[in-house]
């Protein structure tokens, strides 16, 4: 089984969000995809910062898929 993340970055005031990105890397299971869903969400929060999160209200959420394999 292989696992996609998939993250997505919205404002919780507009609702409008940005397109969804695919992280590069697949997961073997849907543990490691969320432990990294979690982590990167919080790295991308703590970049953009809180001055940036606040004024637009900003959210990250993530998906773990699973992919079909051939």
């Amino acid at each position: 089984m292989k696992i996609i993340l998939i993250l997505y970055m919205c404002s919780m005031s507009t609702g409008a969000c940005l397109p969804p990105y695919e992280w590069p890397t697949e997961f073997k299971d849907p543990y490691s995809c969320s432990v990294a869903g979690y982590e990167e969400a919080a790295k991308k929060l703590k970049e953009i910062g809180p001055v940036e999160v606040n004024k637009y209200n900003l959210s990250i959420t993530f998906s773990c898929n699973k992919i079909a394999t051939t």
